[in-house]
């Protein structure tokens, strides 16, 4: 049975609110619950004094070592009330250790997460200054908010390096690029994210990699990471165009299948076509990769090659290039095909990634932009509730296609 809450006695209220007239009475700078949480406080120090020295104040000292009460000391919290004065008891002999406000500590509980939530949101330091100052009153040091976000720095380091399952049937990996300042220059780098659909059809972020290059060298340390963590296989790896990447999954992961993604080979197609002939060009594209069998799929191709060649030399030589991680489509069922078929939720991630970083024009360091990058997704894949579409036809299909090396329940 759940124990009833105390309650506080109406006297006590009615005395509380005698003089309450208008909002700003009770939740104001100065208002009726900011001085109270300061009294809680202040009477909660108290008693812990008094259970640390044993005896109450202005009691007879009872300690065979004479400790005893030794004035205050004054410190002020930040928080939800804004900047909040507390008075801490002392002890003579310096022994005594607050429990509710321990020493060193300047910011109320979940003062700090307020920060976090505002800097994985995109603002910048000025903003979250800004924003602080306008709901709580209390001025915060750019000092205080780069202390703050720097610690998310370890849980990176912990996150990038987390076990990982043993087989995740897709990943999906795509690339987003920003501004960061090395070495005293200004470079344009590449941010490479990785997705994992985990047996459970579940969205998992598995990692993020900021590229000084890109090449195989560069994925063959991603995919290395990636195996280290745990990862034992991959059924299918879906990318838009990566460099060096199917060398590289190839060396570690020899029996995955690296798929491009058909809608960017499509909109890269489409790029060369005039608006007016744009819809008949995407039908007879259409054909292609929506062919039966590979073997049919070659045969549009050259029907569309005989066709638009003269108007659009580009496109069939494109389709042909890429070939190779095109037909990997083809050996899958409706099922599979629907979600190999796009990156489209890798991209959707990247989308909202772009929103949270387009108010920073430069990032001042790798590290800087890391801490965004770890927290703008944690933020994102609390929204993953439910897994991807028609999972369990897909997942049905994996364990015949890839029975062999399915993990055992």
């Amino acid at each position: 049975m759940t124990e009833a809450s105390p309650t506080i006695p109406e006297e006590l209220l009615d005395a509380l609110m005698s003089n309450y007239q208008k909002p700003e009475d009770l939740i104001g700078a100065n208002g009726l619950l900011k001085q109270l949480t300061k009294a809680i406080i202040e009477r909660a120090l108290e008693a812990e004094m008094t259970a640390h020295l044993g005896h109450a104040k202005h009691a007879p000292v009872t300690r065979a070592d004479g400790n005893a009460r030794n004035g205050k000391s004054r410190k002020t919290l930040k928080g939800d009330f804004g900047d909040l004065p507390i008075d801490i008891p002392r002890d003579r002999l310096g022994e005594f250790e607050p429990q509710l406000i321990p020493k060193h500590q300047r910011r109320w509980t979940g003062f700090d997460d307020k920060i976090i939530s505002l800097y994985a949101r995109g603002l910048t330091v000025r903003e979250i200054q800004a924003h602080l100052a306008e709901l709580y009153g209390t001025e915060v040091s750019p000092s205080l908010i780069s202390a703050v976000t720097d610690a998310v720095l370890e849980d990176v380091a912990l996150w990038q390096a987390r076990p990982l399952d043993s087989v995740y049937p897709i990943v999906y990996l795509d690339c987003l690029h920003t501004k960061v300042r090395d070495s005293g220059c200004v470079q344009v780098k590449a941010v490479y994210l990785a997705i994992g659909i985990n047996l459970a059809g579940e969205k998992e972020v598995l990692g993020l990699w900021i590229a000084q290059s890109e090449g195989a060298k560069f994925w063959l340390q991603v995919v290395t990471e990636l195996k280290n963590r745990g990862v034992n296989d991959i059924f299918i790896a879906c990318v838009d165009g990566l460099k060096g990447f199917p060398e590289a999954i190839e060396t570690v992961y020899p029996q995955t299948a690296v798929q491009l993604c058909i809608v960017h080979l499509v909109r890269n197609s489409l790029h060369y076509v005039s608006y007016k002939l744009r819809q008949q060009v995407a039908d007879d594209l259409k054909r292609i990769y929506q062919a039966a069998t590979a073997q049919d799929a070659e045969r549009q191709l050259r029907e569309f090659e005989s066709r638009w060649q003269d108007a659009y030399p580009t496109i069939a030589p494109l389709w042909r290039r890429h070939w190779a991680n095109v037909i990997p489509f083809f050996e899958y069922p409706p099922a599979i095909r629907k979600i190999i078929y796009t990156t489209n939720t890798i991209e959707s991630v990247n989308r909202s990634l772009r929103k949270i970083i387009k108010n920073r024009s430069i990032f001042p360091s790798d590290e800087a932009l890391s801490k965004l990058l770890y927290l703008a997704p944690r933020n994102i894949s609390q929204k993953w509730t439910l897994p991807v579409a028609d999972w369990k036809a897909a997942l049905n299909r994996f364990t015949i296609l890839f029975a062999e090396r399915m993990p055992n329940p």
